[in-house]
């Protein structure tokens, strides 16, 4: 099971049409309790064209073991205390706390600025059953573990006949 809807959107290239949200519409009236799911995927795609998100910082989602997820975003250039990471009502945000100012260093200048350092904010929607673990910033890479938590009422039981 996915762990979001921008999983799914990286799954297909980050193309979402509206004929991808018909379907979902289409499956509304045979399923029960996914409303909150179905109003997601309405929201994200409001009016007629897919809400654009931003393609920084680059990111990947590693299925790191049967019931494990890895969301590695790259951030060259930042530190632990420039970057914030925040989960809220199921939306996991990665975000700046704010923007360097252009530093000098003894004198120097930059005279070509290829690792940016603008500031940003990337969310990911995750799904109920998913615990958000920690996140590590290591050579550039910060690293946040999820798991899918199966409860038991979701797991699979026989159901004895009386």
């Amino acid at each position: 099971m996915p762990i979001g809807i921008n999983i799914y959107l990286a799954n297909k290239g980050g193309n979402m049409t509206s004929k991808d949200l018909s379907i979902f519409n289409s499956l509304r009236p045979f399923s029960i309790g996914f409303d909150d799911m179905f109003d997601q995927f309405e929201s994200m795609l409001g009016g007629n064209g897919v809400a654009v998100q931003s393609n920084y910082p680059p990111y990947n989602i590693r299925k790191a073991g049967k019931d494990k997820y890895a969301i590695e975003v790259a951030l060259a250039g930042f530190n632990k205390d420039d970057v914030e990471v925040e989960y809220e009502d199921n939306l996991l945000t990665v975000k700046t706390k704010q923007v360097k100012s252009t530093e000098k260093k003894d004198g120097d200048e930059i005279i070509h600025r290829g690792i940016s350092q603008r500031s940003f904010a990337r969310s990911f929607t995750i799904s109920d059953d998913v615990k958000v673990g920690d996140a590590e910033l290591k050579d550039g890479l910060l690293t946040i573990s999820c798991e899918k938590i199966v409860p038991e009422a979701k797991k699979k039981r026989l159901i004895e006949i009386k």
